[in-house]
């Protein structure tokens, strides 16, 4: 067995797999050099000994680059060709794809090669690039193999890259936390598709390798009923618990319309950047849209033939899209597996998170600093303050401590100042926040209420934005998460003060987005649900509610981070939200009913604060509509 000399962790794993260990001889060389980087010394004591050659070495990812893809697709092949005809193999293998039909039309059969058929990459290139070397190159008998687009095992699900259709899989996720199962969807139907497990692939190979008689033929592992990618798209959205398409547009319908507007239309700067923007923030590399449908149907007469009485089949995908879905969860999900983890984004790189003396700020300060992130910590409590950037500094981390008020103007000026003076600021988290429980019934004499909300919740954090967008301008980068709340897409009673607020910053943010976009710095609204820490504890109500962890809220903000989408939240909230555009008027009367439900705290009353405990009722309209303040 040869392998990369720099995968030396993934053939130990090889071996401790096996059975009889003894079996496997390991050398390491590299597909990019000559006779694979191989010496004398290594390749003389295989001559005439090797029965099956099998070169499954190449980048066949779409996000890779053109260069490297050339290197060891092609060049990789060309040295592999070069060291089995060295060694005098008996059969050499080499696994292709069908990406050799390129934009053909029709049906390519496994005899197909060059039909003059369009290569939409350079990716498809590279494949046609290295099978023909195997065809007029190779002197020793060969064997050609093209699986079609492959995923995880069909039985555990496992796979070591996020490529093809899992590309897709973050976007899924997105939906099916925005909205529920039961919501149809409607979308285009994009054509056909063809997904194969890798242990169907890699059965069928070595049942094909030793079929007597079958040199010099090509062998299409593929699923031999292709699938529509709305089916595909239907049985992850299931295993995802989201909502599938129920209608379905067929793409040809836009031939009805005048395509030298469309194309016009294409073209334009503003469609082309949000066609990028748009799949930027479903993390979706474009690439990848060229390599997921194909344009003919693929004949696989020849590997039928070759499988038949094995018993090696394609499985439905509906009979492992979960197993495929659980193990992207588990490994791959959040950048695990990829340069895009939190520590890619957030390594060496300076943020400022406001309110990090407790709480959601200071769970978020610790997660950041485990990364590799610089927190730099503000808040009025100095002590709690240093004894945040102590628990850091404990566990290997830097942290930096600042004190302001967000609530005096000039002390957000003196902070900004005081910062950059010793400082880049890559990110800023506005976090600090405080809220009130009040009825507008009971706020008339308490007009001071609001004004305190706007001072921190808004007035400090635009002041904090707008000074360090500046700063951000000048570097050409930046990111800005606004902590928001729920309760504005719910509009829940009794925290108009509160909400209207953080009302107010959604808006500002909606604006000063799309004019700092081309400036490089980007911004994220997360409307928080209702999170068990020091602000809610005046009222008592709230301890028998459902909430989530300081550290879950935490996570998002690390996430937004990482991602930078626009908005992250709760399916509650969305519904809500798309509820309140198509019925406000039943809304209202709902909102109204809770209102009725719910206690008025003690605070509210003009008490200590020990509030009354939820009644009956109230603590199951709670439990249902999880995460909602009341």
């Amino acid at each position: 067995m040869l392998t990369q000399r720099n995968t030396l962790d993934d053939r130990e794993r090889l071996i401790d797999a096996r059975e009889t260990p003894d079996a496997v001889t390991i050398l390491a060389g590299d597909v990019r050099e000559p006779l694979l980087g191989l010496g004398a010394e290594q390749i003389d004591p295989l001559r005439g000994a090797v029965e099956h050659f099998f070169h499954l070495a190449a980048r066949c990812e779409a996000t890779a680059a053109p260069e490297e893809i050339e290197a060891v697709t092609v060049r990789g092949t060309r040295n592999a060709v070069a060291l089995a005809n060295t060694l005098g193999v008996a059969h050499f293998h080499h696994l292709s794809s069908v990406a050799v039909a390129g934009r053909h039309t029709g049906v390519f059969g496994e005899h197909d090669f060059e039909l003059g058929q369009a290569l939409p990459s350079p990716y498809h290139q590279a494949i046609v690039d290295a099978e023909r070397i195997v065809r007029e190159e190779c002197v020793v008998p060969w064997r050609i193999y093209r699986p079609s687009i492959v995923v995880g095992d069909s039985q555990t699900g496992a796979i070591d890259k996020v490529d093809g259709p899992y590309h897709f899989f973050a976007a899924l996720r997105k939906l099916a936390h925005l909205l529920p199962e039961w919501v149809p969807l409607a979308g285009p139907e994009l054509g056909h598709t063809n997904i194969v497990p890798v242990d169907f692939v890699a059965a069928a190979l070595d049942h094909i390798a030793h079929r007597d008689g079958l040199d010099g033929q090509a062998f299409h592992l593929v699923n031999p009923a292709s699938q529509l990618t709305s089916e595909v798209f239907n049985a992850f959205a299931r295993a995802a618990h989201g909502p599938t398409l129920a209608l379905r547009v067929d793409r040809r319908m836009l031939d009805a319309l005048p395509t030298g507007a469309l194309a016009l239309a294409a073209r334009l700067p503003a469609v082309r950047a949000a066609s990028r923007g748009l799949l930027a923030e479903l993390e979706i590399p474009p690439q990848v849209l060229a390599s997921l449908t194909f344009s003919c149907r693929f004949d696989a007469s020849e590997a039928a033939a070759a499988l038949e009485g094995s018993g090696i089949e394609v499985p439905p995908l509906d009979s492992y899209a979960a197993r495929l879905w659980s193990y992207w969860e588990s490994h791959l999900a959040d950048g695990r597996g990829s340069a895009k983890s939190l520590t890619a984004a957030l390594e060496g790189r300076s943020v400022l998170i406001t309110g990090a003396s407790s709480g959601i700020g200071r769970a978020t300060a610790i997660k950041i600093a485990a990364a590799g992130g610089v927190p730099i910590l503000v808040a009025r409590d100095l002590a709690r303050l240093e004894q945040t950037r102590a628990e850091i500094a404990a566990a290997g981390g830097v942290a930096h401590v600042y004190v302001a008020d967000l609530a005096d103007m000039d002390s957000v000026s003196a902070l900004v100042k005081r910062v950059l003076a010793e400082h880049d600021v890559d990110v800023l988290v506005n976090n600090a926040g405080r809220s009130i429980r009040r009825s507008a019934s009971l706020s008339g004499e308490r007009f001071h209420d609001y004004e305190r909300m706007m001072a921190v919740n808004y007035f400090g954090a635009i002041k904090l934005t707008l000074l360090l967008a500046s700063h951000m301008r000048e570097r050409g980068r930046g990111h800005v998460t606004n902590v928001s709340s729920l309760g504005v897409q719910a509009s829940t009673p009794r925290y108009s003060a509160y909400v209207a607020s953080k009302a107010a910053l959604d808006a500002f943010t909606r604006v000063v987005s799309g004019e700092l976009r081309g400036d490089g710095i980007t911004f994220t609204t997360i409307h928080m649900p209702l999170v068990r820490t020091p602000m809610i504890a005046p009222t008592k109500l709230y301890e028998s509610f459902p909430a989530i962890t300081a550290e879950e809220a935490a996570d998002m903000i690390c996430e937004s981070i990482r991602r930078k989408p626009k908005t992250m939240g709760t399916r509650l909230g969305t519904v809500a939200e798309l509820s309140y555009t198509l019925a406000p008027g039943i809304v209202d009367r709902l909102l109204h009913a809770a209102y009725k439900t719910f206690p008025e705290s003690a605070f509210g009353e003009g008490g200590e604060g020990q509030g009354d405990p939820a009644r009956g009722q109230a603590h199951a309209v709670a439990q249902f509509l999880r995460g909602i303040r009341w």
